[in-house]
């Protein structure tokens, strides 16, 4: 199947994550981790609103009271929309000079995970952490890299996550009452010579995960059960980051991508990296949960 791919926001941003698509609103969320800002996009007006954030911002979920939970690089802590803080939830048990938050998603119980990365990428030395209903942190996975493409399925069982530089894909079955994890399932190695590594995440109404393949220049869809890549999407970006459903009709995949490290060739090649992209897609997505309190 071929695909149109709009460029709608020239950012330009230096790591572009977390696209997070609010149904009230009919905006997108997202983050330059590194800038590090928060961004607001209305694609219907094209208004498009930028707010600088004290510290490296790995990504967010919107709460049911209003505002953002985010994982911040020393920690986990409400914003208002503009993205100040308004209150220090827990800190990072990571090592924060070493490991900054990265990829994250409120699931279906209303709760908020956030993944680390292990900046010397010499040990798996990342950490899957959850937020729950009592705004209590703990940590539910040690053996992670860099965690990506935190995903839930819409019947509560299952969550996925990718470890980017290991090149893996995995599925945690999720208990139905407590909705926490079992132990973890290998679904897919990834070739990396064969398209890149997978990086942030979303799945379909059909249940289907859509995969950023950094450095790849490709999103894929996977299936869920077998890990067989079933479609695809090429850009006209190397360094895809996340994707996440939007539009009216949730049928508007959006994509942000980064420009980090790349060289001043790899640039010119690539002009459009760090730019947010738009494809419309024949399924829809399902709308993203929100995180609430007691």
């Amino acid at each position: 199947m071929s695909y149109e791919i709009q460029n709608v926001l020239q950012v330009q941003a230096e790591l572009g994550e977390c696209p997070l698509w609010s149904v009230e609103q009919q905006v997108l969320w997202f983050v330059d981790i590194l800038a590090p800002a928060l961004h607001r996009f209305n694609p219907n007006t094209g208004e498009h609103q930028r707010w600088p954030v004290d510290e490296e911002i790995g990504c967010i979920g919107l709460r049911s009271e209003g505002g953002l939970i985010a994982a911040l690089r020393s920690g986990v802590c409400f914003l208002d929309e503009q993205g100040r803080i308004t209150r220090r939830i827990a800190d990072n048990p990571g090592n924060a000079p070493l490991s900054r938050f990265n990829d994250g998603r409120v699931d279906y119980f209303g709760r908020f995970w956030c993944g680390s990365l292990w900046e010397p990428q010499d040990r798996n030395g990342g950490l899957l952490c959850r937020v729950d209903n009592r705004l209590a942190l703990t940590v539910q996975d040690d053996d992670i890299k860099t965690a990506n493409g935190l995903a839930f399925s819409a019947d509560k069982r299952w969550m996925y996550l990718t470890d980017t530089p290991n090149a893996v894909m995995y599925c945690y079955p999720l208990d139905e009452n407590s909705g926490d994890p079992g132990a973890r399932q290998v679904i897919r190695h990834f070739d990396t010579r064969q398209g890149g590594l997978p990086d942030g995440a979303a799945i379909d109404s059909e249940g289907y995960y859509w995969s950023a393949m950094f450095d790849g220049g490709r999103v894929v869809r996977i299936a869920p059960d077998s890990g067989d890549i079933v479609d695809e999407i090429a850009l006209p970006v190397r360094w895809p980051t996340m994707v996440a459903f939007g539009g009216a009709d949730l049928k508007t995949l959006y994509i942000t991508s980064s420009r980090e490290n790349r060289t001043e060739e790899e640039l010119a090649q690539y002009p459009q990296s760090g730019d947010l992209f738009a494809v419309r897609v024949s399924v829809a997505g399902l709308p993203e949960p929100l995180f609430s309190h007691q």
